[in-house]
């Protein structure tokens, strides 16, 4: 699961003057949306009223804004204060925040080859303008005489971390490299800024190129009708009426996997999916080499060791050796866990009469087919009550009971696709929170995954109070005019997982905008996101929210129960291939030698040396592993989604503890996570709500991996979470 936040990395002192919004104006008749408030309810973009050619003038008047304001800040002759330096810098660039938030935000979510173009102009200049400002001597002076003198000062919490992390960060973008080495850095960075946009061009066409086409209905056997009444849409939207089309988008590919009897058809997405992105016009294998070989450079130049442990510096991890001592842990016991998994799927086929062995492309298949024979259960009955408006009720109705804000629907807002719903938040008291939008069905436009964003930032720190305009972007089926969006298990979870994501963004009342919301260390970023996926498959909340489409009824207790049973169902097989991932991640990151890098043998050695069982492949292989080469948001830090599940499996085992909806665990978790966003340690955080640290046990007990109870007092963890 996959989720994309935008960081405007030089944010920052809201200027008045108007040469750089001059500059900015159009003809009469086209006033450029970003240079001026937007006259929308709560600031949500005009998108309706913003052009293609909005864009690229947009972000040049936005650079010159922050430059001049920057300018202010340096020549200040007054000694420098966390208010006229890092709270200034924080609020220097309305315009260019405005911009580029609409901007990088619908390149992944609506990207066309109009704005595939223009980002090829945006991205080199906005990065060489961060570069700029990041390694500006005189900006870095004074924010170094504030982190010298902070131990001096009666500085909050908040502002110390404020402080200490913006310090950092000149630190860690070059700021006390000399200037052959910052003009090094820059190119180096600029290089970087391009190959993560081939990337992700190369992915999103070659995902849109692949389609596997069905002429005989009776090859789709096994699979659900409405899998099948989606690929017919598809077929028909593709000038092939008649037949039936797969992509490689999820909700196509997997029920194929998961369900089809055809063998062969199985394999066939099996390598589309594996192989994507890695031959011919849109081969990722050279873009990776570059990002690597950059990547080493960068993490000399800064002095470290390794990439590696240039991203796990400042993050909870502290390290790379903590991050894979957590990883190793898990595992261990997961791939056992694949043996036993396997070892059913085999005795099951050859109780069919098959003499073939269990190959990749048969686990989704084999392990839905263990499911029904061990837990008499049927996903695809499930799905019946899962529809997507039904799912969505659902998380409302978790917010309104642990946190008591609700949901309205805004028809008349702007939205940036006819198929986005625009929500107001509000508390119990009646006052606006925020506003949420969701995009939740698959299109060419948009890229793979599921993720979190924001248009509007939050904070109360300067002027006025700001409340956020976060949104939630999935990849589910969509409806078509015989069959409704219904979603699998996975699909409801990764909507209470963004849900979780978004919550974070819309609750903050973090003071300082550059520490609300979801501005925390990354490998705390996922707590709020993963620990309400617990609520999804409660039998209490289950019960609220799933209905069948059909005949609106609830799911009945005994479905309830059969989920219950089959909850760590195949867990060896999806916890491997998410630890692999993880794995994989840190071992490119620690790559020195980026000489004739061959990108499958590397991938082979790596499960080679943990002993990966041959049924299960990496959950992203590297030419399509957006998450870390699609820009450096991941990189060597995808393990943080598991670093995060030690907290929440955790925190939810308190949930369980009290009741799940028990209003004295939700107000504290409201108050010292959710609100609090990066305004205080993180683990400093957990600890005020959990009452202790956590420990890994609580994960492996979510994951049915072990079966030791939970026991109080001293836990065992890596040192440093």
């Amino acid at each position: 699961m996959n989720h994309h936040f935008l960081k405007i990395a030089a944010a920052a002192l809201l200027i008045t003057g108007t040469t750089a919004i001059q500059s900015c104006k159009m003809e009469k008749e086209h006033q450029n949306p970003f240079v001026s408030e937007y006259d929308t309810p709560y600031g949500i973009p005009p998108f309706d009223k913003i052009t293609y050619d909005d864009y690229i003038p947009a972000l040049k008047a936005g650079i010159e804004q922050q430059k001049e304001a920057v300018e202010a800040i340096v020549n200040n002759p007054a000694a420098p204060t966390l208010e006229n330096t890092i709270v200034a810098l924080d609020h220097s660039a309305p315009i260019l925040e405005k911009v580029c938030n609409v901007f990088f935000n619908l390149d992944e979510s609506n990207s066309t080859p109009e704005m595939t173009k223009i980002g090829e102009e945006f991205y080199p200049l906005y990065s060489a303008h961060v570069d700029e400002i990041s390694m500006n001597p005189k900006l870095f002076e004074r924010v170094k005489s504030l982190y010298d003198n902070r131990e001096n000062m009666q500085y909050t919490t908040a502002q110390r971390l404020m402080i200490e992390k913006s310090y950092e960060s000149f630190v860690r973008n070059g700021a006390l490299l000399d200037d052959t080495k910052k003009e090094e850095l820059k190119n180096i960075n600029g290089k970087l800024a391009d190959l993560y946009q081939k990337f992700n061009k190369n992915l999103l066409n070659a995902t849109n190129a692949f389609e596997l086409v069905v002429d005989d209905k009776s090859q789709l056997s096994g699979l659900p009708a409405t899998s099948i009444a989606v690929a017919a849409e598809e077929a028909k939207n593709r000038g092939k009426e008649g037949k039936w089309v797969f992509t490689l988008h999820a909700p196509s590919r997997l029920p194929l996997l998961q369900y089809a009897d055809n063998r062969d058809l199985r394999e066939k997405m099996y390598k589309g999916y594996t192989t994507l992105a890695s031959s011919g016009e849109y081969n990722n294998y050279p873009v990776i080499a570059e990002i690597l070989k950059a990547r080493v450079e960068k993490a000399k130049l800064l002095g470290y060791d390794n990439y590696a442990a240039y991203m796990t510096a400042n993050v909870m991890a502290k390290n790379v050796d903590n991050a894979e001592e957590l990883l190793m842990q898990i595992w261990k016991p997961a791939i056992n866990r694949v043996g036993e998994e396997v070892a059913e799927m085999q005795a099951l086929s050859n109780k069919e009469g098959n003499s073939f062995t269990i190959e990749p492309w048969d686990y989704y298949y084999y392990a839905e087919k263990v499911r029904k024979d061990k837990y008499n259960l049927d996903e695809d009955e499930v799905r019946q009550y899962f529809h997507v408006d039904s799912v969505r009720n659902g998380v409302f109705e978790m917010a309104r009971r642990l946190y008591g804000v609700t949901f309205t629907e805004m028809p008349d807002a702007p939205k940036y696709d006819p198929e986005v719903t625009v929500y107001d938040v509000k508390d119990e008291t009646g006052n606006h929170v925020a506003v949420f939008m969701t995009d939740y069905f698959t299109r060419a436009s948009k890229r793979q995954g599921a993720w979190m964003s924001e248009f509007k930032g939050s904070g109360s720190d300067y002027e006025k109070v700001e409340r956020p305009v976060i949104f939630n972007v999935c990849n589910f089926t969509h409806p078509t005019p015989d069959s409704p969006s219904l979603l699998s298990l996975d699909e409801v979870e990764t909507m209470f997982h963004e849900f979780g994501h978004g919550l974070h963004g819309m609750l903050s009342r973090a003071k300082y905008k550059s520490q609300a919301g979801t501005n925390v260390d990354r490998d705390f970023v996922e707590l709020p996101s993963q620990i309400h996926e617990h609520w999804a498959m409660e039998p209490e909340m289950l019960k609220m929210f799933a209905h069948h489409y059909k005949t609106g009824e609830a799911m009945p207790d005994s479905l309830i129960a059969k989920l219950q049973a089959a909850s760590t169902h195949n867990q060896g097989f999806t916890t491997t291939e998410l630890v692999g991932a993880a794995l994989l991640d840190l071992q490119w990151g620690q790559l020195t030698d980026t000489t004739d890098i061959d990108v499958e043998k590397f991938e082979k050695a790596v499960a080679a040396k943990l002993n990966m069982p041959k049924e299960v492949q990496y959950r992203y292989r590297s030419p399509y592993f957006k998450h870390i080469f699609g820009s450096d948001g991941y990189a060597s830090g995808y393990y943080t989604y598991l670093w995060a599940e030690v907290l929440d499996a955790d925190g939810f085992e308190l949930f369980k503890e009290k009741g799940i909806f028990d209003p004295a665990t939700a107000k504290s978790f409201k108050e010292n996570v959710l609100e609090m966003g990066g305004s205080d340690d993180p683990m400093e955080l957990y600890v005020k709500f959990r009452g202790r640290k956590p420990t890994p046990e609580a994960l492996l007990r979510n994951r049915g991996l072990i079966n030791q109870p939970a026991k109080p007092g001293k836990i065992n963890t890596p040192e440093s979470i």
